[in-house]
């Protein structure tokens, strides 16, 4: 998966719009306002921070050395991905989808995506 693929899968959720909060290349994808992912548009290869469980993201960081806990972000509950090649693309869409579903389910009823 490469930046375009990255960025094209996190806006196909449900709700996900994108901005520059921080700067014009710090990509962050939120939904319903909250962020489920974030990464530099311009960095090569690209990394993405992702949130997971905190049980789950220990086990991916023990799993993959292209994981590592979330940088500038909550180590506990978040990673951060190299998409190095080195994880198959099915398991980096997981871990997207796992981000957003956990986002959602932190929101209010009434911003959940329908």
């Amino acid at each position: 998966m490469n930046g375009d693929d990255l960025r094209r899968y996190l806006l196909s959720k449900p709700g996900a719009v994108e901005t520059f909060p921080f700067d014009t290349t710090t990509l962050v994808a939120k939904v319903g306002g909250k962020m489920f992912a974030l990464f530099s548009i311009d960095e090569t290869p690209p990394q993405v921070n992702l949130k997971c469980i905190p049980e789950q993201a220990e086990l991916l960081r023990e799993l993959f050395p292209a994981v590592r806990p979330g940088y500038h972000m909550n180590k506990r509950h978040w990673n951060t991905v190299t998409l190095d090649g080195s994880l198959p693309d099915a398991d980096i869409i997981d871990m997207i989808d796992e981000s957003y579903r956990l986002v959602v389910l932190g929101l209010p009823r009434h911003l959940r995506p329908r």
